[in-house]
Order: structure tokens, then C-alpha cells, then sequence
């Protein structure tokens, strides 16, 4: 029986094997008004993922299903391999998908990911990891949910608007919830329609990459469009409470003084310049300018990050699970 209750996840299942590598049908558009316009705009790409089922998931026996997507920093065992891993342990299967991975003949080191990998193309991947779970029989197509860390958590916002569910998904298939963890809320959207799956939204209170005015603005602007936005603020918290590294230490740019605007058309616009988001020259004269070369805290916390499992598993229970947990 799935059961998402503490203790949740189990730290004893780092590093365990168990996922099987997968590929789909995905594509890479740079922005998200390439998406939908043929080939040039929107290559093919096989997405890469590791998938982690359940035992006694079948054809006759249907599991829920969590899509995660990876941060900055790529795939990292001590977190979406783990949560991965104890998804399957409490019945629910889950898919990790690697967004860099897939296109490493596009762009290699950290920096050069950033400007060459984009937010339409994890979201490509995630609305295609979810295309082929629901063609799974033994997935149940009307409960998956998608999960983002940092920048995949900003992506996991994204993909709650129904301009964007629409254009990645025309023939239907929806997200049944979305989980944003500390993710930079730097985008906002013209048009806030919202595909009404309920949005989790957590980060913490020291977090100098998320900026709590623009959260609570993006929350109520999808409340409006028509879903449900539940945010809870951990107030000692840095960023990334679940990663590798213990103890707090300074890393990378800090994306909170930048401004995007999504139009009705999906052209994205820096709010100062308004230079659209076009090419990879656009993108690194806007992240150049917007960005704080000082960086911002990263440390992991146990404590935190229990209270968000918990927080986790009574967000998804209800609607993974028909409220078993």
C-alpha cells in the first residue's frame, strides 16, 4: 500500500541502485514561443531519465508517479536519486530526468549549461517524462505529480500555467500537482491561467536566491488563474537544506535581482531592457547584467529538510494516494 508518513525519505537509501536508465521522445526549443514550430525551433531530443518503480506495480496494479527535476547543479544522488529511491520504497513510482545530461553535445561546465539549456527545454523534458509514464501501464495516468529543485523548481512553477501546459501538451495530459523546492521566482506571467493542479511552494527564510514578495505575488497571480498555492517558509533555512554539502558555505550567482515577463505569445522579457529571451547572446547580455557575482548560502539541514518531507508527504498524499498516509 503507498504510504508517503514518516520518516520519509530514509537517508539509509543513498546510494542503493534500483532505477532503470530510460529514453523518450523529447525535444529542445530555446523559449518557449519555439515550442509547437517545427523542427528548426524545436529539434527532437531523446530525453534521459532514471526510473524507479515500485514492487507489484503493474498492468493490474496502477502506482502513482512523481517526475523530478534536477537544480543547477545536475542529478545528485544524495537528493532526487534519493527521493527517487524512497518514492518507490512507499509505493510510488518516479522518474528522474536529466535535462544536461540529454544535450551534453550542446554545452558542457556549469556556466555554459546556464545559457544553453533553458527553461523551455526542462520543460520539454518534463512534459515528455510525463507523456510517457501516462502511456505506461503500469503508472496511473491521473496522478503524477512534478517535483523541481531550485531551477527545476522554478520550471515545476512554470508548468502550472496553462499557457504553458497547452503549448507542451495540446492533447491533454496535465501534471496533478506541482512542488516547488526554493526555487528563484523571477518570472511572471501576462496571461495567469493556471491548469488548476494544486502548487507547493517551500524555501527557506535565509535564502538570499528567492525573493518572498515575488513568491507571494506569483502564488496569488496563479490563485487567480485558478489553483490552489500552499507556501511554507522555513525561517533558518538557506538554500539547497537537502544537498551534498554540510555546514553553510557561499556559491554561484545570485539570480534574485532579475526580472522576466512572459507574454500571451511565450516570448520571455527582461523587465528593464525588455530584450527578449531569444538566443544565447540575449540570454547572456540579460543573466550578465541581472545577476549578483556574490552569490548566495547553500547548506544542508536535516531538521528542515525532515520538515519538508513531511510537508511533502502531506501535500501529495491527498492527491497521489486518495488522502493514504
Amino acid at each position: 500500500m503507498p504510504d508517503l508518513a514518516l520518516p520519509w525519505p530514509d537517508a539509509a537509501l543513498e546510494g542503493r541502485s534500483g532505477g532503470t536508465a530510460i529514453s523518450f521522445a523529447s525535444r529542445s526549443p530555446f523559449a518557449l514561443s519555439n515550442v509547437g514550430n517545427g523542427p528548426e525551433e524545436s529539434p527532437e531530443t531523446d530525453g534521459l531519465g532514471q526510473l524507479y518503480l515500485p514492487p507489484g506495480a503493474s498492468e493490474e496494479n496502477p502506482v502513482p508517479a512523481v517526475v523530478i527535476l534536477h537544480g543547477a547543479s545536475g542529478v545528485q544522488s544524495v537528493r532526487e536519486l534519493t527521493y527517487a529511491r524512497q518514492f518507490a520504497a512507499r509505493g510510488v513510482a518516479a522518474l528522474v530526468i536529466d535535462v544536461f545530461g540529454a544535450r551534453r553535445d550542446r554545452a558542457t561546465g556549469f556556466v555554459n549549461r546556464l545559457l544553453q539549456i533553458t527553461e523551455a527545454m526542462f520543460l520539454a523534458d518534463a512534459y515528455a517524462g510525463l507523456k510517457h509514464l501516462a502511456a505506461r501501464p503500469e503508472i496511473d495516468a491521473g496522478r503524477i505529480a512534478l517535483i523541481g529543485f531550485s531551477y527545476g523548481g522554478m520550471v515545476a512553477t512554470y508548468a502550472a500555467y496553462a499557457q504553458v501546459a497547452e503549448r507542451y501538451a495540446p492533447e491533454g495530459q496535465r501534471f496533478a500537482a506541482h512542488v516547488a523546492f526554493y526555487a528563484p521566482c523571477i518570472a511572471e506571467f501576462q496571461d495567469s491561467r493556471a491548469t488548476g493542479a494544486p502548487l507547493l511552494m517551500l524555501y527557506g527564510g535565509r535564502d538570499a536566491i528567492v525573493d518572498p514578495e515575488r513568491c507571494a505575488r506569483v502564488a496569488e497571480q496563479l490563485e487567480e488563474g485558478g489553483t490552489t498555492v500552499e507556501t511554507i517558509v522555513y525561517p533558518e533555512a538557506v538554500h539547497q537544506w537537502d544537498g551534498r554539502f554540510a555546514g553553510e558555505r557561499q556559491i554561484g550567482r545570485n539570480l534574485a535581482d532579475c526580472r522576466f515577463v512572459v507574454e500571451s505569445d511565450g516570448t520571455v522579457r527582461d523587465r528593464w531592457l525588455w530584450l527578449p529571451m531569444s538566443s544565447v547572446f540575449y540570454r547572456r547580455v540579460i543573466l550578465g547584467l541581472c545577476t549578483d557575482e556574490e552569490g548566495y548560502l547553500i547548506g544542508r539541514n536535516d531538521e528542515v529538510r525532515a520538515q519538508a518531507n513531511e510537508a511533502l508527504g502531506s501535500f501529495l498524499a491527498p492527491i497521489l494516494l486518495g488522502g493514504e498516509s
